[in-house]
């Protein structure tokens, strides 16, 4: 008889994600570098300049700083909080699973508004917490019905609430009216801000002057903004007894000596950000008045990304494969029928809308 796990574990899901499958490319003979990749939300623009170059000069063979210290000294001087307010981590998933391993038990309900990033699902099924589903839909153009929402809260008394802001995948970003009905609602539960895509949001509220408040933990994330998705870096923003507990059962070492060191020259290159959202916009712009033209048009988003029905999207995805281009099938959201696109530069966008019009003619 094999060894087996503790229980629920076998029921965790296997969460897809955005990005490049290397086994599948493998399969059909692809070379992953021929690949334009519209599927991950990512800053399309590169690291900032010197992030590359300086990496090379970095001492490998030292053990990182286990907390990050500089890093958060440079994010705590970016962002105007204290250093103790800050919990950097190897991506902000890890940051996701930190806080249910800390603030979640068995039995444990906890609130998902869907569809959305499946992490935090994960997270709380290998805490073997009770999930509790808001489903938003296409007909209200995935708008979130906060009465619904509130109803919800005071009826299950959630130990932990995970909201997307801007939402991923619809787009959709939330007034700051609206998160704060959330915390007042659930004065008793963990609610996690995850703001990974905020930064690409046009006219966003800050958040950050909310942590005073016991229940919030903000999640940010580098990897989008700085385009190092290969070197994982995010960080979360909370009251100090918050950091306090998370940094209790995190890893020694959890962001390598690469990651600290690049995320210190990201930001302090204080103009990148805004020459990647002006360029950003741009594309998106393109896309969408290219998209509508065909027929296409793309759901309302905030973000960098946005939804696009067209019937069989596995089936499209496919065709738009063959032609070197990849998009998000949408299936493992819940959406069968949709597409997510992050608009890339605008040469590699016209070159999508080009394959697009190809796979329709067939």
């Amino acid at each position: 008889m094999p060894l087996l796990p503790r229980p629920g574990i076998m029921d965790v899901a296997v969460c897809q994600h955005g990005g490049i499958d290397y086994a599948e490319l493998g399969a059909l003979g692809i070379i992953p570098q021929d690949i334009l990749d519209f599927s991950a939300n990512l800053n399309p623009f590169g690291p900032p300049p010197g992030v590359v170059e300086t990496l090379s000069e970095v001492e490998i063979s030292c053990y990182p700083d286990s907390g990050a210290y500089c890093l958060r000294h440079s994010l705590a001087e970016k962002l105007g909080v204290k250093v103790c307010n800050l919990l950097v981590g190897s991506g902000s998933t890890e940051i996701i699973r930190l806080a249910a391993l800390a603030y979640f038990d068995r039995g444990d309900k906890v609130l998902i508004v869907e569809p959305t990033f499946g992490e935090y699902q994960i997270a709380c099924q290998i805490m073997g917490a009770s999930l509790v589903k808001q489903q938003v839909s296409a007909q209200n153009g995935f708008c979130l019905d906060m009465n619904e929402t509130i109803d919800l809260i005071r009826q299950h008394c959630p130990k932990g609430i995970f909201v997307c802001n801007p939402n991923n995948p619809t787009g959709r970003y939330l007034s700051r009216a609206a998160i704060e009905q959330v915390l007042d609602a659930a004065r008793d539960s963990l609610v996690v801000l995850d703001e990974a895509y905020v930064n690409f949001v046009d006219s966003a509220w800050s958040s950050l002057d909310m942590i005073k408040r016991d229940n919030l933990l903000i999640l940010r994330s580098m990897t989008k903004d700085y385009a190092m998705a290969g070197l994982r870096l995010g960080y979360g923003v909370a009251k100090e007894e918050i950091i306090a507990n998370l940094r209790r059962i995190c890893p020694p070492w959890n962001v390598n000596v690469l990651a600290q060191k690049a995320g210190i020259i990201a930001i302090a290159d204080g103009e990148y950000l805004k020459r990647c959202q002006i360029e950003m916009r741009k594309a998106k712009k393109y896309l969408v008045a290219e998209l509508s033209a065909l027929g296409l048009s793309p759901l309302p988003s905030e973000a960098n990304f946005f939804l696009v029905e067209v019937g069989d999207a596995r089936e499209f995805r496919r065709e738009l494969l063959k032609q070197m281009i990849l998009v998000r099938d949408c299936a493992s959201f819940g959406l069968p029928q949709y597409i997510r696109i992050a608009p890339r530069i605008l040469p590699e966008s016209q070159k999508l809308i080009a394959a697009i019009k190809e796979v329709r003619e067939k």
